[in-house]
């Protein structure tokens, strides 16, 4: 089956955002074009996704970026994720009758990072004032913008997560969702923006916003305490790869699911794919099962590093993936696997940067699931994540919940370099799914020659954690017959929110020419703008 992509990429010399909503795009590159780099884009772009599509990000949740150093040929990695309370405890939740955290419960927020992800890439990679990035979110949500189409149904959908508690009404109209091209206003939203571009990360965990947030929280009998805010930090790590057909592929080291990808790649790899053929029954089956093997693995050793440990070197080995493909059947779809985490719908923001040097950004922020936990901190319009929801309440579990100890987290922005130079700088928003969108994306583009845009217009499947998969509208019925006769649970897809295929930007460079081809998600909102 081939599929065509219905846009054409984005092609240009000077630089590059991508991301899923054009306001953001566009607040990016007028940073680069007011002669930022990469790193003030996608903080700009990062601060408008903010207010633009509230329910999947905010000041209120985490952030992970790669950052590349043309200059260098160098990779960082950023870990701004919160951790769980110093005062967490899973024998209390035992005693309240909980066995795992349920995902609208405010012991599933953890402390926000994202402030502190920004404000230390604006300091330490970035060259331009926070004050200065934080300019456009700050005129969107005090002024106002329009909705756009996507956001306004998932604003729906989320309906009545918002209107569980009165403070939910800062980002509602009369009390609902806003409609495509309605214009809504942030103002509480714009006011705290306005504190953080002037004070940084000192105004966010060592001021009056940390109390707000802390009083609140202890107010529905949550454990985040002004202490928690002020423990906080992020830290610089090494990133984490495997060799992929020639290609070194860069993932964001645990607590993030990174190493679920790479595990994936390494088991597909062992298989000769454009001779199964592009999208074929042989094909999905071999990736399905390369990402369920991936999957039970994961979600059985990534935790936080500080607190438990993870065998990365063992788990990304080649010999491993041998191994582990040889569980793979060319007939049958294996059987017996389970997983330990349950399925949850997911919302996240990425944005792709790169710079006229050829320095790159990849970024991802998120607050998890729609609007977090529901949770919106009284006349600041922060809504807090509930990322906590991913700790397990059984204490020999490697990601049981603990406290100062971070969750296992879904967001990964990932980066593949060719020869020492930036080749992508991509990544797929999804919760559970982003795993997957890396393992598709790159087999489109790396095996079947595919340009970013067709690469993410291509159809997906989605491997649910109750060992089910999801093939995407558009799949022709005899791939879907196909690998049900193999034995695959393959479940219905609606087409309704629930059902998630992420949402994914690419940006590509010419390491000869510098030229970038970029593509953008259609199924979102967003777009790659390019000069």
């Amino acid at each position: 089956m081939l599929f065509n992509s219905h846009r054409s990429p984005v092609i240009a010399r000077n630089g590059m955002v991508a991301t899923s909503q054009p306001l953001a795009a566009m607040s990016g590159m007028k940073m680069l074009m007011s002669g930022g780099n990469a790193v003030d884009a996608a903080i700009a772009a990062a601060a408008t996704l903010n207010v633009v599509e509230p329910m999947s990000t905010g000041i209120g949740g985490d952030l992970f970026a790669l950052i590349w150093n043309a200059k260098e040929k160098s990779l960082k990695a950023l870990n701004a994720s919160g951790r769980a309370s110093g005062s967490s405890s899973i024998q209390q939740l035992h005693d309240l009758g909980y066995s795992s955290l349920p995902s609208q419960s405010v012991y599933g927020v953890t402390v926000p990072g994202t402030v502190s992800g920004w404000d230390t890439l604006c300091n330490t990679l970035g060259s331009m004032p926070l004050s200065e990035l934080l300019k456009p979110a700050i005129e969107y949500s005090s002024n106002g913008y329009a909705v756009s189409p996507i956001v306004s149904r998932d604003w729906n959908y989320c309906l009545p997560k918002l209107r569980l508690y009165p403070s939910g009404q800062e980002f509602l109209l009369d009390g609902k969702a806003p409609l495509p091209g309605e214009i809504i206003k942030l103002p509480t939203l714009a006011n705290t923006l306005s504190l953080i571009s002037e004070g940084g990360s000192e105004a966010f965990y060592r001021g009056p916003i940390a109390a707000a947030i802390s009083s609140h929280v202890q107010s529905l009998g949550g454990w985040l305490t002004i202490d928690d805010f002020t423990n906080h930090h992020i830290t610089w790590d090494d990133p984490v790869s495997t060799n992929y057909r020639g290609l070194t592929c860069w993932e964001c080291p645990p607590n993030s699911q990174g190493l679920n990808a790479l595990m994936a790649l390494n088991i597909a790899e062992g298989f000769d794919l454009p001779k199964s053929g592009f999208q074929t029954i042989r094909t999905f089956h071999r990736l399905i099962e390369s990402m369920r093997l991936a999957f039970y693995d994961g979600l059985h050793y990534i935790s936080d590093p500080h607190k438990t440990r993870v065998p990365i070197e063992k788990m990304l080995s080649k010999s491993r993936a041998s191994l582990r493909r040889s569980l793979i059947s060319e007939t049958t779809a294996m059987t017996g696997l389970s997983h330990d985490l349950s399925l949850a719908d997911s919302d996240t923001v990425y944005i792709s940067v790169v710079d006229r040097d050829g320095n790159a950004c990849s970024l991802i922020n998120s607050l998890f699931q729609g609007f977090g936990s529901g949770i919106v901190v009284p006349e600041t319009g922060i809504i807090l994540q509930n990322r906590g929801t991913s700790f397990s309440l059984d204490r020999d579990h490697p990601n049981a919940l603990e406290p100062n100890k971070r969750p296992f987290h879904t967001i990964i922005p990932g980066m593949v370099t060719k020869d020492d130079q930036m080749w992508l700088s991509y990544g797929v928003m999804g919760g559970f799914h982003q795993a997957q969108g890396h393992l598709q994306v790159l087999v489109n583009m790396i095996d079947f020659g595919q340009d970013p845009q067709t690469a993410l217009d291509t159809r997906r499947f989605n491997v649910n954690l109750d060992d089910s998969v999801t093939l995407e509208q558009g799949i022709p019925l005899d791939i879907i017959r196909g690998l049900k006769k193999m034995g695959h649970n393959v479940t219905d897809d609606s087409g309704g929110p629930g059902v998630f295929y992420g949402g994914g930007q690419i940006i590509q460079r010419d390491p000869d020419t510098g030229v970038l081809t970029a593509g953008s998600e259609p199924r979102k909102d967003g777009c790659a703008i390019g000069w």
